[in-house]
């Protein structure tokens, strides 16, 4: 067994001793405990989608349909995980998802989640909505490896600031979500009135950023917090953008590019013509379009249309292991894992975050080694069945 799968020994091990897990060890039993935690306004938050929600709960029932096939006899005594994704070199195939506002989880919020992805090795991708700082959160992260989601704002001068952030705080890839330059019909936020950015709870970078600073006519102070509400509203997101706009992300960043939110083989070619590095399946985990298509039934084709052209990485609904090997199994390269953490972060801060985290990884790797595999690479749709 490698550490990873180590995990599940380590926790027979303390039973003897009869020390228990204190959070489910299955990530499916998370949200419920999240619940009893934290406020309905937090939990509505991280637990709501767009419209009748039926875009989650389709992402789930995706991956319902594929069934794994275990294979006998494949020697699958020593195995290896690791992978390398647009440059970075990951001890699994498993990145922490871009999510927002992590401070109404817990108060350390991205600090937290950043220190665990260090003590992990995992990859974390930074939301620009975050609750700290990117330099304050690269400082967390330490020598981890992170990358930087950007919510790409109407003011350019703005979005070239955050990239140029980025960069000398150590982010080494770019993640760009297309999907949400504005927030989608999202009931359980509006039957609360609950917009956290409308607190001041998610809009760190802006307010510490020097060019949204000069906008609004100095530091952000008590004194002027209203009128940069208004300007974060004024310049969140810009429905403007086309395919052509993409060259500016070229022109501010010299590092790996990957658009998030790709559904249609289509606009996964537009981003190979584009330039671009990587392209993540992605509906937002059901947040932005009610009745969309499950993120797990449109991978296929992505993978399809950009061959080896570009690196496909799959995010929407993933909670376990096998969820992970499903996803590789149809194309992805890695998956980005969202909500689980998010739980644990709630749940038990840091540490929280590193038992979902070893958790979902000794799953994985205990799923492949009794299916017959031993890398991710070995990983094709032949495993799979549609049930």
């Amino acid at each position: 067994m490698s550490a990873l799968a180590d995990f599940q020994n380590s926790i027979y091990l303390q039973g003897l001793g009869d020390v228990l897990p204190t959070l489910p060890t299955d990530p499916t039993k998370l949200e419920a405990r999240a619940e009893k935690v934290l406020s309905a306004q937090a939990f509505g938050y991280v637990a709501g989608s767009a419209g009748s929600e039926a875009t989650a709960r389709a992402n789930r029932a995706a991956f319902d349909r594929w069934r794994i096939v275990p294979r006998m006899l494949r020697d699958v005594a020593h195995r290896d995980l690791s992978v390398d994704v647009l440059g970075t070199s990951m001890p699994s195939p498993v990145l922490l998802a871009p999510i927002g506002v992590q401070s109404i989880f817990h108060p350390d919020g991205e600090l937290a989640v950043a220190r665990a992805a260090a003590a992990t090795g995992l990859t974390m991708v930074l939301s620009t909505a975050a609750s700290y700082a990117m330099e304050d959160v690269a400082a967390a992260n330490g020598e981890g490896s992170r990358w930087y989601q950007l919510y790409w704002p109407k003011d350019r001068d703005l979005a070239a600031s955050f990239l140029g952030r980025a960069k000398a705080a150590g982010y080494t890839a770019l993640v760009v979500t297309l999907d949400t330059f504005t927030l989608a019909w999202r009931p359980r936020d509006l039957d609360r009135a609950y917009l956290p950015f409308l607190r001041g709870i998610g809009v760190a970078n802006y307010f510490s950023d020097p060019v949204f600073q000069r906008a609004i006519g100095g530091p952000v102070t008590e004194a002027n917090r209203d009128a940069a509400l208004l300007h974060w509203v004024a310049n969140f997101g810009n429905p403007s953008l086309t395919w052509d706009d993409l060259a500016f992300l070229r022109e501010h960043w010299d590092g790996p590019i990957a658009l998030k939110g790709i559904q249609h083989p289509d606009d996964a070619r537009r981003a190979v013509d584009a330039g671009m590095d990587g392209v993540i399946v992605s509906n937002h985990g059901g947040r932005q379009v009610d009745g969309a298509i499950a993120s797990l039934d449109a991978l296929p084709g992505v993978v399809e249309a950009v061959g080896d052209q570009a690196t496909v990485l799959f995010d929407s609904g993933v909670r376990t292991g096998s969820d992970v090997v499903k996803a590789l199994a149809l194309g992805a390269r890695a998956v980005l894992l969202a909500r689980p953490y998010a739980y644990g972060l709630a749940l038990a801060g840091e540490a929280g975050v590193q038992h979902v985290l070893r958790c979902v990884q000794a799953d994985l790797e205990l799923t492949m080694a009794l299916s017959g595999i031993s890398r991710p690479d070995e990983l094709t749709p032949e495993i799979l069945v549609r049930s």
